[in-house]
């Protein structure tokens, strides 16, 4: 029967006529959820030792702000995956710790621009800065070879991802000056009840 390392020195067994692409998928998979859940740690450890009293869903909606310039909320909750209203009832709560500015579009009056504060980019700034510390010294720790892999395996699985779900993972989007009408499709026209 396959053996499979588990990452904690311990091997679980394939199952029974399972085909070795599959065996490899599912192996694959476990890596790259373990891979997934360390770096939420990072994440959170980094956010914890700026900025006890966010969460990490707020903290990535204002990475986003901050790297994609003033949007809109409707575009701020399709980046973040999720309704409209949960957007804005974060945003009510970052506005409240003067991380997050809103403001009427002069384009236009019924749309709202979210940007952040000199504060929120401050925060995310350190948040960022420490986790990119706590990624290198991990990083650091692994042996030449096994970083040299590590690169090229990682961006294959970026792009892959960026293929599949049409984003833009890099975040190499630019955005007309800072304001998409649709996240889709950026050339269509605004929508009234997306205000």
């Amino acid at each position: 029967m396959a053996q499979h390392d588990t990452g904690r020195g311990h091997a679980r067994p394939g199952r029974p006529g399972q085909h070795p692409l599959d065996r490899e998928a599912e192996e694959l998979g476990v890596a790259v959820m373990a891979a997934s859940r360390l770096f939420v740690a990072i994440s959170a450890r980094a956010l914890a030792s700026t900025d006890d009293s966010l969460t990490l869903p707020q903290l990535r909606a204002l990475v986003v702000l901050d790297t994609c310039g003033p949007v809109k909320l409707v575009v701020l909750a399709a980046t973040l995956g999720v309704n409209p209203s949960t957007a804005l009832r974060m945003v009510g709560r970052l506005e409240a710790l003067d991380l997050v500015d809103r403001r009427t579009n002069p384009a236009n009056r019924r749309e709202v621009v979210l940007s952040l504060t000199a504060d929120g980019h401050d925060l995310v700034t350190r948040v960022l800065a420490h986790r990119r510390a706590e990624i290198r010294k991990l990083v650091q720790r692994l042996p030449t070879e096994e970083r040299a892999v590590l690169v090229p395996a990682l961006h294959a699985l970026t792009t892959a991802a960026a293929d599949e779900m049409a984003v833009d993972v890099y975040g190499d989007a630019r955005l007309d000056q800072g304001i998409v009408d649709d996240p889709i499709d950026p050339a269509s026209p605004p929508h009234p009840q997306d205000a």
